[in-house]
């Protein structure tokens, strides 16, 4: 069974794939005939002291119509907040609904005969409707993959909160395969398939700037904010991160937004270059994946343009799914990845849970993180790029 570019965006839109990725590097992943009568994916436990509560947030921006079904009218957001809590205080917190895991995976495997209970299934550690830990945190807001449903940073989101965060992990309606409301609705990816070029795909990252910010907007307006618990919020320490069409969106909304202090880009590439003026001197941290075919010339070019804080890791044996849940799904499905893909999926969210929350520490915190300031023996296959 084919698995043509598992929940990714290569094969759709190469302009946004992750660095240097060959067309279909997450991939040419295969599986056999039969899939696991039973399978159970569960998400690598938190790290950070406290437990996680989660919140979806219907939001609509009523000043701007949605930039690819203008026929919607109104741009409308799903935004999965998650908050330190209080233990035992709230229900299982779903991975996706029925409904967005059967669009997902019909839509990337058609005729598959993947349960939807795979997907949906998902054990996470956060608790839905939990009663919040007292204090204020630095606001994150996280940017999924082009065609990625948000839910597939589920693991990073809920490891960051668990260290003492506010994550919002926001939907990008019409660009995420399957994006379901409260109304119950699943709206289907309009723009799969629709993005052929550099300025397509800088479309997509400006559309995810003006998202980031007015969902900013809207968790810290005074005196009436979106979300009841929006007062855990410390405004002044905001940072952004994201996979591939997320990551590369942090450049745009951190040029165009003064608010957000710290960006982190995940294997995605910079369709909107970092500017010859560069980011204001803010933080930047970049992420790729390490394959044969060399750096990604977005990269390279906007590496020298940061003119703040900046480190550039690779995770030797890796693909462009590997910051992402993905692979731990692939795992247990029995679907190979590839012959470079080598990490397994629960060190690859190790280390992208270890350097993204290092980062955010350092920048938004102020606490001294050593991680940051060159290999590891613990870490061997981070490198460091000078």
């Amino acid at each position: 069974m084919l698995l043509a570019l598992p929940l990714s965006v290569v094969a759709a839109a190469p302009a946004l794939a992750a660095p240097a990725a060959p067309v279909g590097a997450v991939a040419e992943a295969t599986t056999g005939d039969t899939v696991p009568a039973a399978v159970h994916v569960e998400l690598p436990r938190p790290t950070g002291p406290y437990a996680v509560g989660k919140e979806d947030l219907h939001l609509v921006d009523q000043g701007r119509p949605d930039p690819w079904v203008p026929s919607a009218g109104p741009r409308q957001l799903m935004v999965s907040m998650y908050y330190p809590a209080h233990t035992g205080t709230g229900g299982p917190a779903p991975y996706l609904t029925d409904a967005a895991a059967r669009m997902l995976l019909d839509g990337k495997l058609p005729g598959n005969s993947i349960p939807t209970g795979a997907v949906s299934g998902t054990r996470t550690w956060a608790e839905s409707g939990a009663r919040p830990r007292g204090g204020h945190y630095p606001l994150l807001v996280l940017s999924p993959g082009f065609t990625m449903p948000r839910a597939t940073l589920t693991g990073l989101a809920e490891d960051l909160t668990s260290r003492g965060y506010v994550v919002a992990l926001v939907d990008h309606t019409y660009e995420n395969t399957g994006t379901t409301f409260p109304d119950g609705r699943t709206l289907p990816c309009v723009m799969c398939g629709r993005v052929k070029d550099r300025e397509d795909a800088k479309r997509v990252d400006e559309s995810r700037a003006k998202d980031v910010s007015f969902v900013i907007d809207r968790l810290t307006d005074r005196p009436h904010p979106a979300w009841r618990y929006a007062r855990l919020i410390d405004r002044d320490r905001i940072g952004m991160a994201g996979h591939s069409a997320g990551g590369a969106a942090a450049v745009p909304t951190m040029v165009g937004d003064d608010r957000i202090r710290a960006g982190v880009n995940l294997d995605g590439t910079m369709d909107y270059p970092v500017p010859e003026t560069g980011i204001g001197g803010k933080p930047f941290l970049m992420i790729d994946h390490q394959t044969s075919d060399g750096d990604d010339p977005s990269w390279s070019t906007s590496w020298g343009r940061l003119d703040g804080w900046k480190r550039w890791l690779g995770f030797a044996g890796t693909n462009h799914g590997s910051f992402t849940d993905l692979p731990l799904f692939f795992e247990a499905l029995g679907i190979s990845q590839g012959p470079e893909t080598t990490m397994s999926g629960l060190r690859a969210a190790d280390l992208t849970r270890r350097y993204v929350g290092a980062f955010f520490d350092l920048q938004l915190k102020g606490l001294d993180r050593p991680l940051l300031d060159g290999p590891a023996a613990a870490y061997p296959e981070v490198r460091f790029h000078s």
